[in-house]
């Protein structure tokens, strides 16, 4: 599809905040909407694709709390920023443990808003880079008809049994733990299992995706500011080890964190304290630390970009998740999970996938892990004509890779789109075959969707989880009615 902007969506009562957040993100290049309570903006995301959710706490009808349940409910990747007139660190940790992004306190500074705006559209973004579609891998809802099911996460398998065994041992305890593995392989489903089977439940679950943060944002993220600690420091704000004292802090992405901030997280380990930026008072934490990543910390140690002493502080129990093209066997599990889940989000009724669809499924190399299997289960049952998924709902990643043939091969690509595309194997054919293939698929997925939905470009674009405008230029590049 076409590059979209990407969808906000403010709610507030006050129709002047509304007026001066849209005219502000839309300077910055998204497309803004705006809803004056939380009922009005929960209708408004059963019918909208929408990226990021900015709400006040107290409105009428419905307060931003319970907005934030409901949009979660909608969708459980969606960033929401909490606006408030009432930035107590309690309402921020009640705010942030129901699965808030962040919060802004009220009167914003702008720079502020921006950053959080840019800060959580780059989480959202990086959750879904190595999925197949946009999207992403939702905390597990505990329970599945006949599979396997620990901690909520799926799977009988050896690799699977071993993990929950690990999680058994170690959740209840204050050690720090250091999950590792591919994208997608559901490194924040363990930290949370981790959490929610301590003793720390009952308190904040604080994450953190260190990527998606400027190195120069790092040390005010972690540790809070001070008022006039610097340029756009209005007022005083806790940092993340503050908000998750008492519980569990999750740093995703932990590699990325800068050499200069290792030396202070270090020392936070160590002595269990630290000082806001701009400020003097020292305070004092109980965090129990989680880190995950995916990549090769032993190598950057090596290379110098990651502390030694800091790698072996985060590394006291290390969880090596499996990547899913060798826990094949746990996918028959997983795929019924899903199907379970989408029938109910779009209330559809198939009944399962076929042997030989699950054959594929199996047969695949899955670069996006679990996270791909559920984009393509979603996608499936969207597109499903009959009661059961069969091969041909599949996507053409899965299609393309023959039974034999090295996984993921340009060579067993190349040969499913010729089969499709009578043109040359030069470089310049394999150019116009990719294109070809693309634009057929487009078409295919487009037609499909306004099948789906009556004609409906809105609600067209919302299955397809772009804009209705970018639909609406696809559509016309593709020479398709515009029937909405």
């Amino acid at each position: 599809m076409l590059p979209a902007k990407e969808q906000i969506l403010v709610v507030d009562d006050e129709a002047n905040l509304r007026r001066v957040l849209a005219a502000l993100l839309s300077r910055d290049g998204y497309e803004v909407h705006a809803a004056e309570d939380g009922e009005t903006a929960l209708a408004f995301l059963k019918e909208h694709h929408i990226d990021l959710v900015i709400t006040d706490l107290r409105m009428p009808r419905m307060n931003g709390m319970d907005l934030l349940r409901g949009a979660l409910r909608e969708d459980p990747t969606l960033p929401v920023v909490i606006l408030t007139a009432h930035g107590t660190v309690d309402n921020a940790v009640e705010a942030l443990k129901t699965g808030a992004f962040d919060y802004v306190s009220k009167p914003f500074d702008k720079d502020d808003v921006r950053m959080v705006v840019r800060k959580a559209l780059r989480t959202r973004a990086l959750s879904s880079r190595d999925a197949s579609h946009q999207g992403g891998f939702a905390p597990t809802e505990a329970g599945a008809p006949g599979a396997g099911v620990r901690f909520g996460i799926i799977g009988s398998g050896p690799a699977t049994r071993e993990l929950y065994g690990l999680i058994d041992r170690v959740a209840d305890t204050p050690t720090t733990v250091l999950v590792s593995g591919e994208s997608g392989t559901g490194k924040e489903l363990v930290a949370r299992a981790l959490h929610e089977h301590s003793s720390r439940q009952d308190r904040p679950f604080i994450k953190v995706n260190c990527a998606a943060i400027p190195g120069t944002l790092m040390e005010s993220e972690l540790f809070g500011y001070e008022r006039g600690a610097f340029t756009g420091a209005v007022g005083s704000k806790p940092g993340r080890f503050e908000l998750a004292s008492g519980g569990t802090l999750f740093l995703d992405e932990v590699g990325e964190i800068p050499p200069e901030m290792q030396v202070k997280l270090l020392r936070v380990l160590q002595e269990c304290e630290f000082e806001r930026v701009g400020g003097i008072k020292t305070i004092s934490v109980d965090v129990r630390l989680v880190t995950a990543t995916n990549r090769d910390l032993k190598s950057k140690v090596a290379e110098g970009t990651f502390r030694d002493d800091l790698y072996y502080r985060l590394n006291v129990v290390p969880i090596m998740l499996v990547p899913l093209r060798d826990r094949a066997g746990d996918i028959p599990e997983l795929a019924e999970f899903f199907v379970d889940k989408f029938n109910k989000r779009l209330k559809k009724s198939v009944t399962g996938v076929t042997a030989e669809a699950l054959h594929r499924l199996q047969q695949y190399h899955w670069p996006g892990n679990i996270r791909e299997l559920e984009n393509i289960i979603e996608r499936a049952i969207l597109f499903a004509d009959g009661s059961q998924i069969v091969e041909p709902d599949l996507s053409p990643e899965v299609l393309a890779q023959t039974d034999g043939g090295p996984p993921g091969g340009v060579g067993s690509s190349v040969q499913s789109v010729a089969e499709h595309v009578e043109v040359p194997l030069g470089s310049e054919g394999l150019k116009q075959q990719v294109k070809a293939a693309t634009s057929r698929l487009e078409r295919e997925l487009i037609v499909r969707a306004l099948k789906q939905t009556g004609g409906n470009v809105t609600h067209a674009a919302r299955l397809l989880k772009i804009s209705r405008k970018g639909l609406q230029l696809k559509m016309k590049e593709l020479e398709l009615r515009n029937s909405g």
